[in-house]
């Protein structure tokens, strides 16, 4: 059985991301680790920081996963401001990259890890802690050893499509259509495509763990209660697939794999 290492900038984020991939391979009895770079909290205002990692825990245990590790650092936030520092820990974005690093090499080594799923270039949507993930999981796979590296992202076509309807449909979805060509990546790159559907009860689960978000205003929020209301067989739709992009793969022009262990040609 292999391990894979799951790494995040958020907790929330593995379930949406990577979710049913982690609980597909818990499953087939293989060990699955989410490293999670940042507490999810631009303070730590009573106790905030401790729940969303204890969030973190109950949806990971939700999908199987057998490990969950805090890098330590604060979220950094999205948008044109970048705050300054909670007293007792750095924002990812101001992170020494080499020292992050080797923070997560240092689990990797741990874990015997043979898999690494990390972020996009682009970093997806374009957080800056999304942004981060996709370097610094890049170079610790370098530094432990870690041959394969699979970038989870979506079809930007697809996703474009999305937003662009939500966007006429008056939603609060906040993304300039302009800058759209450079979110997530083009088919063309995604090497793996796979069929999750089967875990959509526990996705749900999962989701459902992250109350302090799920209860607020943002764009998560509104999302995750969207996806919270829709019965586990049409959410199992929706959420059908989970993307990656394996990377030093060569794009070609035939149809995604749809087994993690199969590597992409270079």
């Amino acid at each position: 059985m292999a391990t894979v290492v799951a790494f995040h900038a958020h907790p929330d984020d593995e379930t949406l991301l990577t979710g049913g991939t982690l609980a597909e391979l818990s499953a087939a009895g293989h060990r699955t680790v989410i490293v999670v770079a940042t507490d999810g909290h631009m303070a730590d205002l009573d106790g905030r920081k401790a729940l969303r990692l204890g969030e973190l825990e109950a949806s990971a245990a939700a999908l199987g996963v057998h490990r969950v590790a805090h890098l330590g650092y604060a979220d950094s936030g999205h948008g044109a401001v970048l705050y300054a520092d909670p007293p007792d820990r750095t924002r990812f974005a101001r992170a020494d990259p080499e020292d992050a690093a080797r923070r997560l090499a240092a689990i990797l080594r741990e874990e015997n890890a043979e898999i690494l799923l990390s972020y996009d270039r682009n970093g997806g949507y374009g957080h800056r802690d999304h942004v981060r993930v996709h370097e610094v999981g890049k170079h610790a796979a370098e530094l432990a050893g870690v041959t394969r590296v699979l970038d989870a992202t979506l079809p930007r076509d697809g996703y474009t499509r999305l937003v662009r309807a939500l966007t006429r449909l008056g939603l609060p979805f906040g993304y300039d259509p302009s800058v759209l060509h450079s979110l997530y990546s083009p088919r063309s790159a995604i090497t793996h495509r796979i069929d999750v559907s089967a875990h959509a009860a526990r996705r749900k689960t999962a989701l459902a763990a992250h109350r302090s978000i799920n209860e607020g205003s943002s764009r998560f929020a509104f999302i995750a209660k969207a996806l919270l209301r829709m019965p586990t067989p049409m959410l199992a739709r929706v959420m059908h697939w989970e993307w990656y992009a394996e990377e030093g793969a060569t794009p070609t022009s035939g149809p995604p794999l749809d087994d993690i262990f199969r590597p992409a040609s270079r």
